[in-house]
């Protein structure tokens, strides 16, 4: 299923790039999914990592991943994935933070925090690259972005109480660090 879901993202993701660059969009959730197999997550979450961005970003249906990966990964990529993308920036936000609160399956928790860790490491690379031009290309500005990630962090570091749940809760404290110096 690995293999399966590496491919469907390649596929889904064709073309797309990351904002401001000419970084192939797919690496992203390859990384994702990299971050939780190598915290030594099962396959289904890894899988969910892997796709995470499908039902935002292309026109992946829950349907079509509740059929090609099951039940459990198509609910997993559900649950990280915004629902209105029509909304205000700090309106999805919010309600990304509100839901990321009331959830107690730790594997969404874990795919959520595996894909602001790989975010969090592609903005500090970019900052130390291009200083803070980078944040032009964002639709919030920096005091917005460190709110949202400094939000998340808080709210992995409370709620991913089993392993490796605090080492990617840690590992997210310490990306915000050195993205916005906290």
């Amino acid at each position: 299923m690995l293999y399966e879901a590496i491919e469907f993202a390649v596929e889904r993701h064709h073309g797309q790039f990351r904002k401001g660059t000419n970084i192939p969009y797919v690496l992203h959730p390859l990384n994702v999914g990299y971050i939780l197999l190598q915290a030594g997550c099962e396959e289904e979450v890894a899988v969910a990592g892997f796709l995470h961005d499908t039902l935002e970003d292309t026109s992946t249906t829950v349907d079509e991943l509740r059929h090609r990966f099951g039940e459990r990964v198509a609910w997993l990529v559900e649950q990280v994935s915004e629902s209105d993308r029509s909304q205000p920036w700090k309106e999805r936000k919010q309600r990304t933070i509100a839901h990321l609160r009331q959830v107690k399956d730790q594997a969404v928790l874990l795919v959520a925090c595996a894909d602001k860790i790989d975010n969090l490491q592609a903005l500090a690379d970019s900052v130390r690259m291009y200083g803070d031009a980078v944040w032009e290309r964002f639709n919030a500005p920096l005091p917005a972005q460190r709110w949202y990630y400094t939000t998340l962090v808080e709210i992995f570091v409370a709620q991913l109480t089993k392993e490796p749940g605090p080492l990617l809760a840690t590992r997210a404290a310490e990306a915000v660090r050195r993205v916005f110096g906290e």
